[in-house]
């Protein structure tokens, strides 16, 4: 073990300024302090280039990440204002370059890149975020041909979604209107830069959210289009949200972003990709000229087929005519019928008067005029006989012969005992030569009065008071 002088300073219990020591001792917020200052001054601005790593937005809006190369990593930061700037949805395994100014964070001894802008670097890192997207939703199916809509064939109302000043509605109304005027409603967005995406999202959401019948007619159809463009430009509709959006879209929806060589996520999402937005309104709508002349040679062809129903109708009558029998030849049998029925009916009746007559001579020659005359002797006595028992058992015969009929007054009903008469009261006597009325009085009882009859008026005198019976 090798010894070490006393007065080493190693071996100093408190430490003490050495004679020609010029470097004072310094706090760790002091080195700190100076060598954030050098960073910052020495790396002011700064673009760094890397691959993003451990992406991470905190609930504040902040965003934190790390950028790395095979050889080194550093962190970074972006603050909420910024990182709501981001025009693409940042991840892991992207390549970026980060634009910003380095510092450093004593509370970890570490220095970071505070940045301010972020951008995909180049075309290749577009390219590889393009294909990692598709393939994701590819996925989950939203690309599958099973969802894809059948396009109306004459939508009456269609619904486009893009910049109102552009020259892709101009083109779109151009070609609309040579093709098939149709009801066109334009729902303005951004087609590129922050905030296109979610605009062109929130624009087929709220197409597809009118309700049928009310002041905004739902479209029938859609069309998102946008004019042709680098990859940059046409970022927007490869945005998740925005394909998102048109796969969830319960109208038909035509896709017609860029030119013909252009491919989005969108064109994949959409019911039918159109090279262009001119070609969009030429699939949207047939020509209205070439429709009318479809209708008219349907309405021809379809006079001649009735026509030649007619005509091969017609022709069908004339062959089945040709060889039916003819009408004499049909009706000859019913006629000869006829005719012997007619002769047999006359000699029947003739035979049937003949019977009769001859009946009628038998019952005439029976008929003798002495036969007569006895028949009418015996019906007369018959006739006497009858007579005089009537006149016999006529109760008014009797009254001639000094009998009277009592009946009770009102209701003419015989009296044939005194209990009966005394409890009618008022009876009506009925001789051979007239009535009189009467009225039964008991012993000890007040003298019966009859009503007055109402006089009668007379031609010949004046009024006959009616008879008492006291």
């Amino acid at each position: 073990m090798q010894d070490f002088p006393f007065d080493s300073p190693s071996s100093r219990l408190v430490a003490e300024d050495m004679p020609g020591d010029n470097a004072m001792a310094l706090s760790v917020s002091e080195l700190s302090a100076a060598l954030k200052r050098m960073v910052e001054g020495e790396f002011g601005n700064v673009r760094l280039r890397g691959e993003i790593s451990g992406f991470k937005r905190a609930a504040s809006g902040h965003v934190y990440l790390a950028l790395k190369d095979d050889k080194a990593v550093i962190d970074g930061v972006m603050w909420r204002g910024n990182a709501a700037r981001i025009a693409f949805a940042a991840q892991d395994g992207l390549e970026v370059v980060a634009s910003g100014k380095l510092t450093t964070y004593p509370g970890r001894s570490k220095y970071q890149i505070v940045i301010d802008s972020l951008e995909l670097a180049g075309e290749g890192a577009l390219m590889a975020l393009f294909e990692k997207l598709k393939a994701q939703l590819g996925t989950e199916g939203l690309f599958a041909n099973e969802r894809k809509k059948r396009l109306p064939f004459l939508p009456r109302v269609i619904g486009v979604v893009t910049s109102p000043t552009g020259a892709v509605i101009r083109d779109i109304l151009h070609r609309l209107e040579d093709r098939c005027p149709s009801h066109v409603v334009l729902w303005p967005v951004k087609v590129q830069g922050q905030g296109a995406a979610e605009e062109v999202a929130a624009a087929v959401r709220g197409f597809d959210a009118l309700a049928p019948g009310g002041p905004v007619p739902r479209p029938d159809l859609l069309i998102v289009a946008r004019g042709g463009g680098s990859i940059e430009d046409l970022w927007a509709f490869n945005e998740e949200v925005v394909v998102r959006a048109i796969a969830d879209c319960r109208i038909p929806v035509i896709s017609a972003v860029g030119h013909e060589t252009d491919t989005s996520l969108s064109d994949h999402a959409a019911d039918l990709r159109a090279p262009t937005p001119t070609a969009a309104a030429e699939l949207a709508v047939p020509v209205l000229a070439d429709l009318r002349h479809t209708i008219a040679t349907m309405a021809l062809r379809t006079e001649r087929c009735v026509r030649r129903y007619h005509e091969r109708g017609g022709e069908r009558l004339q062959a089945l005519v040709r060889v039916m029998p003819k009408r004499d030849a049909l009706l000859a049998p019913q006629r000869q019928r006829t005719d012997d029925l007619a002769q047999r009916l006359g000699l029947g009746l003739e035979r049937r008067l003949g019977v009769a007559r001859r009946r009628l001579d038998q019952s005439g020659a029976a008929l003798r005029p002495a036969m007569l005359a006895h028949r009418h002797s015996a019906a007369a006595a018959r006739l006497a006989a009858a007579s005089r028992m009537l006149d016999a058992v006529n109760p008014d015969n009797l009254l001639k012969r000094g009998y009277v009929r009592v009946t009770a007054q009102g209701s003419g009903a015989v009296v044939t005992s005194a209990a009966q008469a005394r409890g009618v009261g008022a009876l009506m006597l009925r001789f051979g030569d007239g009535e009189v009325a009467a009225v039964v009085e008991q012993a000890g009882a007040k003298p019966y009065t009859p009503p007055k009859a109402k006089p009668a008026k007379t031609e010949s005198g004046p009024p006959v008071d009616q008879p008492k019976l006291l």
